[in-house]
């Protein structure tokens, strides 16, 4: 390795989201061989859809190989409900075609798993979710002739942390899937960010499955179609940033700042001005970590934003699983 070249290997456990393994992997105007992406943009939504198809361009950005949705919106966080139907709306019609893209039939059982510790409000995105599921399998299993068209059978569990089980969550979720044998498993897990504009504002879909904790360095068993047997989409968002991740964004928004008034920063702020950002995010974390202040931040309004988060991607996902739930009224479809 060049002696100016930055090794990321140590930082890639905080790379949760597609969009940003992309964004570190270069310019988005340049092609990544085996990487193909678009982005459409509107009414103050972004959704990126991105296949990773080769193993080349997995080595590239740093991300197993599959599909990947994201959805960013930066006013999500206002507390705007027009916005958040419209993200749900959105989020819902994304997600169908998702199902179709990997081949998903619309008559398929369904089981979604509500990672995450309810007892802490970041890591409770989970079982927030899994409150607002519209669960329709014991109708099928007690009474199927009385079951209307348009629905599918849909199971849910929260199945809580090892913290506090004793038991990986992968270990309980692969047992229920042996029992109840669903046709897909969708896991709901909270991320972190590597940027303060995505904590809260971006939802993630992928059909790579899921490594619970991943994202703030634990090493959990995942949850995979290897592991599982049947096809598991991941769908994530971020609610926590590192310390260190805020100091160098804070570092970018001074410089910008300065340069808006003097020509010359040099004279500030020396060799700091000259750092690539992921140089400078080298330093602080190399400064922060031996005093154990690289803290995992998330905003005090959080619970809010969990809440309303939940409700988004609960609603978006019932008008997904039912084709008789109205896809463009999915906020009525939430307890």
């Amino acid at each position: 390795m060049n002696e100016h070249e930055l090794d990321l290997s140590e930082y890639e456990v905080q790379i949760d989201l597609a969009v940003e393994a992309r964004e570190l992997a270069g310019s988005p105007d340049s092609p990544i061989p085996g990487v193909w992406s678009e982005t459409d943009k509107s009414g103050g939504i972004a959704v990126t859809r991105m296949h990773i198809q080769t193993d080349e361009g997995a080595q590239a950005i740093g991300k197993m190989k599959g599909h990947y949705v994201t959805l960013e919106v930066p006013l999500l966080r206002n507390g705007d409900t027009d916005l958040q139907d419209k993200v749900a709306t959105t989020f819902a019609k994304e997600f169908e075609s998702f199902l179709q893209r990997i081949g998903i039939s619309r008559t398929a059982s369904v089981f979604v798993v509500g990672l995450g510790n309810w007892n802490v409000t970041p890591d409770a995105l989970g079982p927030l979710v899994v409150e607002n599921i519209m669960v329709t399998r014991q109708f099928f299993e007690l009474m199927p002739d009385q079951v209307s068209e348009g629905y599918r059978p849909v199971s849910a569990v929260a199945p809580g942390v090892l913290g506090t089980t004793g038991i990986e969550s992968s270990d309980i979720v692969q047992g229920i899937v042996e029992k109840a044998k669903p046709e897909l498993v969708i896991a709901i897990d909270a991320l972190a960010a590597r940027s303060l504009e995505r904590v809260n504002t971006t939802i993630q879909i992928a059909d790579t499955g899921i490594h619970p904790g991943s994202g703030i360095g634990n090493k959990r068993k995942g949850l995979t179609q290897d592991i599982l047997g049947v096809p598991c989409i991941a769908i994530g968002v971020p609610t926590v940033v590192y310390a260190s991740t805020i100091v160098n964004n804070t570092m970018d928004l001074v410089l910008q700042h300065m340069e808006k008034h003097t020509p010359n920063t040099d004279k500030l702020f020396g060799v700091f001005g000259t750092m690539e950002g992921n140089e400078r995010l080298q330093l602080v974390k190399e400064v922060l970590e031996p005093m154990g202040h690289n803290l995992l931040v998330t905003p005090k309004e959080i619970d809010k934003f969990m809440e309303d988060t939940a409700n988004v991607i609960a609603s978006g996902l019932n008008a997904a699983l039912h084709e008789a739930v109205d896809t463009d009224n999915v906020a009525a479809y939430t307890h």
